[in-house]
């Protein structure tokens, strides 16, 4: 999909709408946000549809997200954070706490005479150009995994960009965000790398190291240097990726060595 395309194909997406007031608590939806947001706060909060109104947004995502969406929603720096690596304002791309569920979020402060009232989120729901549906649809009672990625959103210079999984040859872990290295350039994404790591495919994506995950199908060669063991591609600017003591043996076996 090219990008104009792509663009284009964002425009026609109906849009979801959450209002929220100073304290972050839910005042109101659109239908589309309401579709999408009621059943997840039954499945995953159990928290009746009623007392969705008044909620604190940040427990509609997971624990581990809870201090990006504060800082996209306007509260300050996280913890042990010194500065955020994204200098451009919102949106963003970030997955929330929906089941199967990939967003792309908006930010907008809302204000009247005497200031800041509150703010309203805007979504689009980027799950069926970025993800590969379930083999199996059938309703189960047991949680399904998340949906694979087939395409990986991040946002540069005011655009969505969609990277293709299988050009992706590695991430990199940079605090609460991930460098995703292809052949040609490098892209931020403010996913963190678990958050990643759960969407791509384990018998292809190895997770290395803490900081790292490598695309198996596009390594050159894996090194020894001592007790030391790193992944080598076949271009010198791409560097050596270390593999920790932990995944050593895990890769040995993975390649039959």
């Amino acid at each position: 999909m090219d990008n104009e395309t792509l663009q284009h194909r964002l425009q026609r997406l109906d849009l979801g709408m959450v209002w929220v007031d100073r304290q972050n608590r839910v005042i109101g939806f659109n239908d589309v946000a309401w579709q999408l947001l009621a059943p997840a706060g039954e499945q995953t909060l159990g928290v009746s549809r009623e007392e969705l109104i008044g909620i604190d947004l940040l427990r509609l995502h997971p624990a581990k997200s809870r201090e990006k969406i504060a800082l996209l929603l306007g509260g300050g720096e996280p913890s042990g954070v010194d500065r955020c690596p994204v200098r451009s304002p919102p949106p963003v791309t970030m997955m929330i706490n929906i089941p199967d569920r990939v967003l792309l979020l908006k930010v907008s402060k809302m204000f009247n005479a005497e200031g800041v009232v509150g703010a309203c989120m805007v979504y689009y729901d980027l799950t069926e150009i970025t993800t590969t549906p379930h083999d199996d649809d059938t309703p189960s009672p047991l949680p399904r995994p998340p949906r694979r990625l087939n395409k990986i959103p991040v946002y540069r210079a005011n655009r969505l960009v969609l990277i293709e999984v299988d050009d992706t040859l590695r991430l990199e872990s940079n605090d609460h965000y991930t460098w995703i290295v292809t052949a040609t350039d490098r892209y931020l994404s403010n996913l963190s790398l678990s958050d990643l790591e759960e969407r791509l495919d384990p018998a292809r994506f190895f997770r290395c190291h803490r900081s790292h995950i490598v695309n198996l199908h596009h390594v050159h060669e894996i090194e020894r240097d001592g007790e030391l063991m790193y992944i080598v591609y076949d271009r010198p600017e791409l560097a050596r990726v270390p593999v920790s003591r932990s995944h050593a043996r895990e890769l040995r076996e993975m390649v039959g060595l």
